[in-house]
């Protein structure tokens, strides 16, 4: 039927539709679509599309046909990426698609505009968003088994897309697929046990000749849960339009055809664009399904398209297809999706600059223990370092072999939901010494070179000690934890070079040389601390054992709670014999019986408190019944008793703990608590710095946003029920917290803080 016979044969069925709307539904929308639809259909389309403004942008249309099939049509104004939004959002509220069909209107002719001097073309005045390309989506959808679709659930439906489709006019993309996300991975997760098949082959076919305007696309392949969605969405990651599309499953296979073009509105006509698109395509859909194991899906989801974006094209021969047999493994995505729905930081910082280590890190992790044997990762440091033949070299091979064993233990921890804070905290802290002593040899032995070896007054060898404070002396080293350390060297004299220097000098140039050799890349990851040394940032980086044990003593100048932090030392790297010096020295000051200030102390928790948390929010770490109530309570009770019970003189909160519980200064029920409570918040602590690598990332999102879901996802409420999860874990928080805040304020009532 020709356009203007077709226009004079709707017109009379759409007598309440104004003329210039008919007949730009009617000339501009794709041919195809009238072939398809009966005339009556068209005029319910051409009705629904009339109720479209700039203000309105999609109007739905829901019926109810035979066996619980509905259909549904819904007729908008066009958007990129906007079929794959629409799949996404059938998918979530527990709709099948069975079958349906997409098409597009054409451009507006610049002659329907009225001209404007230059030669501009003005639109239309006289209806709002008429001359904008338009969209009918019809689909045949049934609910799947167990999910309801009445009233009250398409009304649910029609509202959030129209949410959504105002996000697409709003130009916010990344906004709408991250809403789609969050919704069609909770509802996937319900099923999860249906998904053994996700893997199947899929077949694509690029067919150039059919359309002058569009590639075909074939595809074929099991029907598997959202696959339009998983399908559409990975076209639209990769920036490929769609114009128009048909699909049907029969009998449990798929097929569908897509009409497509690239970025620039082109057909896709290079053969190995077409190849890498097969590929990219495919695997992001089949990684949709496993976001069911993400954190958080859309983090995960983006950072799986940049990795294929470094690794597709960059690989090739044999490395690709070891790549790709890796990549189609099904235990390769839930393990993929774990790791990059987790964390931003260990993607921007580690997988996306060193991307190719990815795939043999993944492959190899399952085989290597979290906690490796320290003469096992000492040698194999020495062995990269020695291989080195400049400093400059020696110090880039050390800081590569630090990364890559933070990111092993980091995603062992992440993927690994099962390890244990303890486990975690010993790996950390074992690299950190391995770390700590290898490049004190190398700075040592640089500047041996120019000045000679550092000698007592007595012209014996001078020792130097590196010793370990808070986290790191108590081993306890958690995700961003900071290395706190304390430089000390056995006394004055001289080095032994001709151009010699005092020790003084030497050991500052050692302790500036160290800080300098092992690099942070931000704050928190392996970042050296030097601020508990004596006089704090005002002092020496390097001190001799003189001046500590002058400084740390009852008439020194160390204050309370300098005496308190001193409970964390360790020996850690450097001369054992002077580093059981220090802690020796340490266990004189600290458990010796002078008296212990505790209102003094007690009044640094309550500055802390009143000065460091933010009105309002929740710092898991600094808030009444954060993790610091339990350390700063152990070590309180540590200070107070440790003079009688030698079981208290250690570094390690939880031992500390059970050793106040084994001399009843603490009851076991209050201990056990305690320990249930260290431990929760510590993981809690990892979940929330995480994300950005940041040290400081300590305090709670909203209770009720996504960020707290996806919290809670982190650290292990992975329900199908996500709210269920976020819920446990706030009840958690309550509780642990509140038990601590009680204890604090029970075992120290006179002065506690508020």
């Amino acid at each position: 039927m020709p356009p203007e016979e077709r226009l004079a044969t709707l017109q009379p069925l759409c007598p309440d539709v104004d003329e210039t709307l008919v007949r730009d539904f009617v000339l501009r929308m794709d041919r195809d679509y009238f072939g398809r639809f009966s005339l009556e259909q068209i005029a319910s389309h051409i009705r629904l599309a009339a109720q479209l403004t700039p203000a309105h942008p999609c109007e739905i249309a829901i019926t109810e046909q035979r066996d619980r099939r509905f259909e549904l049509i819904l007729v908008a104004y066009d958007y990129f990426s906007e079929f794959a939004t629409i799949c996404g959002l059938l998918s979530a509220f527990g709709l099948n698609i069975e079958e349906g069909q997409i098409y597009t209107s054409g451009e507006a002719a610049p002659s329907a505009r009225p001209s404007l001097p230059g030669g501009f073309r003005a639109r239309p005045k006289t209806r709002p968003g008429l001359s904008r390309k338009k969209i009918v989506d019809a689909f045949r959808l049934q609910p799947v088994r167990g999910a309801s679709f009445g009233p009250e659930e398409q009304r649910r439906l029609t509202a959030a897309l129209g949410s959504v489709i105002g996000l697409l006019d709003a130009g916010q993309f990344e906004e709408a697929r991250h809403a789609v996300n969050r919704q069609l991975v909770e509802q996937l997760s319900k099923h999860r046990g249906s998904f053994g098949g996700l893997l199947h082959p899929v077949q694509i076919m690029f067919d150039n000749g059919q359309s002058p305007t569009d590639t075909i696309m074939d595809i074929r392949s099991d029907d598997t849960p959202a696959f339009l969605y998983a399908f559409a969405n990975a076209l639209a990651m990769r920036n490929i339009y769609i114009a128009k599309a048909q699909f049907a499953i029969e009998q449990g296979k798929l097929h569908d055809r897509f009409y497509v073009r690239n970025r620039h509105g082109q057909k896709l006509t290079d053969q190995a664009d077409q190849e890498q698109l097969r590929l990219t395509a495919v695997l992001i859909k089949q990684f949709t399904h496993a976001l069911t194991w993400a954190p958080d899906p859309t983090k995960a989801l983006a950072a799986f398209d940049q990795f294929l974006d470094l690794t597709v094209p960059e690989t090739t021969g044999k490395a690709q297809q070891q790549a790709l047999a890796f990549l189609r493994d099904k235990k390769t995505f839930p393990l993929l999706a774990r790791l990059l729905g987790a964390s931003d930081f260990l993607w921007e910082d580690f997988l996306r600059r060193q991307h190719g280590n990815l795939l043999p890190l993944l492959q190899a992790y399952r085989d290597a223990p979290l906690i490796k044997p320290t003469v096992s990762l000492r040698k194999e440091l020495d062995r990269l370092v020695d291989r080195a033949k400049t400093d400059a070299a020696r110090k880039d091979a050390l800081n590569r072999f630090k990364d890559r064993e933070l990111f092993r233990i980091d995603m062992k921890h992440i993927v690994e939901p099962g390890t244990s804070l303890a486990d975690f905290s010993l790996a950390l802290t074992e690299l950190a010494e391995t770390i700590a002593d290898r490049s004190l040899r190398d700075c040592r032995a640089a500047l041996h070179k120019q000045y000679g070896a550092p000698r007592l007054a007595d012209k014996k060898p001078c020792p130097f000690a590196i010793l370990g404070m808070g986290k790191f002396g108590g081993r306890e080293l958690g995700y961003a934890s900071d290395i706190e350390v304390l430089f000390v060297y056995g006394g004055q004299g001289r080095t032994s070079g001709r151009q010699g220097i005092e020790n003084s000098e030497y050991f500052e140039r050692l302790a500036q040389a160290l800080l300098q050799w092992i690099e942070a890349k931000q704050e928190g990851i392996f970042h050296i601390d030097v601020r508990l040394r004596p006089h704090g940032g005002k002092g020496s980086l390097a001190n001799p054992l003189e001046e500590i044990a002058s400084y740390y003593s009852p008439t020194g100048l160390a204050a309370p709670f300098e005496r308190q932090a001193l409970i964390k030392l360790r020996h850690v790297a450097g001369d054992a014999a002077l580093g059981k010096q220090v802690e020796a020295h340490r266990d004189r000051f600290v458990y010796g019986g002078a008296p212990w200030d505790l209102a003094v102390a007690l009044d640094l928790r309550r500055q802390q408190i009143t000065q460091l948390v933010e009105s309002g929010t929740v710092n898991v770490k600094l808030s009444p019944g954060g993790v610091i109530d339990i350390e700063y309570a152990v070590q309180y009770l540590q200070v107070m008793h440790g003079r009688r019970h030698a079981v208290l003189r250690t570094p390690n909160t939880m031992q500390a703990l059970a050793g106040l519980v084994e001399c009843g200064v603490v009851s076991r029920k209050d201990g056990e608590n305690l320990r249930k409570a260290y431990c929760f918040i510590r993981v809690l602590i990892d979940g929330l710095r995480m994300v950005r690598g940041h040290a400081k990332d300590l305090v709670l999102p909203p209770s009720d946003s996504d960020e707290f879901i996806f919290l809670a996802r982190r650290v292990g409420y992975t329900t199908d029920d996500w709210q269920a999860g976020a819920r446990h874990l706030q009840t958690d928080i309550e509780q642990h917290m509140t038990a601590t805040k009680n204890f604090f304020e029970r075992t120290f009532r006179s002065t506690s803080p508020a």
